[in-house]
């Protein structure tokens, strides 16, 4: 049996897996706040509790942000099942994006919050994760696809 749109699957568990697995991780081997220098000053895992979105957005939002991740996710599967054949940047696009929002989305019906530990010092950037960084690289995908799809022409039939 041919699984529709393969490579949207294997994107979204790898996405999702590596992401809860990392997060596991941090909640078994730090206690808030803490963190671990990799490139002291540059690159740390830091655990913090993230209780809004992407960069604190919506902070203290958890309930209507969950909700999101999971209608994001359904809509998601609905379109890798019921839509045609997707073009290859378009399933690997969305399947990173639903990795990424069914990652964050089980840690805020679970926990009330999302893991958040890679922190990049050097430009002060905001803590994040892995689902993060899916959901960016997502979306990247969707950029490239965009730029490569053949411009469609209006012609009336005659």
């Amino acid at each position: 049996m041919q699984i529709k749109n393969r490579q949207f699957w294997i994107a979204a568990l790898i996405a999702f897996f590596l992401d809860q697995i990392t997060k596991y991780w941090v909640l078994q081997s730090f206690q808030l706040r803490q963190t671990r220098p990799l490139i002291e000053g540059v690159f740390h895992f830091t655990y913090v509790r993230n209780y809004g979105a992407a960069f604190n957005i919506l902070d203290g939002q958890v309930d209507s942000l969950k909700w999101l991740s999971l209608f994001v996710s359904l809509g998601l599967v609905g379109l890798a099942v019921f839509a045609p054949e997707l073009e290859f940047w378009e399933r690997l696009g969305y399947g990173f994006i639903l990795g990424g929002a069914m990652g964050n989305g089980i840690d805020r019906f679970v926990l009330g919050y999302v893991v958040d530990f890679l922190d990049f010092r050097l430009i002060n950037f905001p803590v994040f994760n892995f689902a993060d960084v899916f959901i960016n690289i997502g979306i990247a995908c969707l950029l490239i696809g965009s730029f490569q799809k053949n411009p469609t022409t209006n012609r009336r039939s005659r």
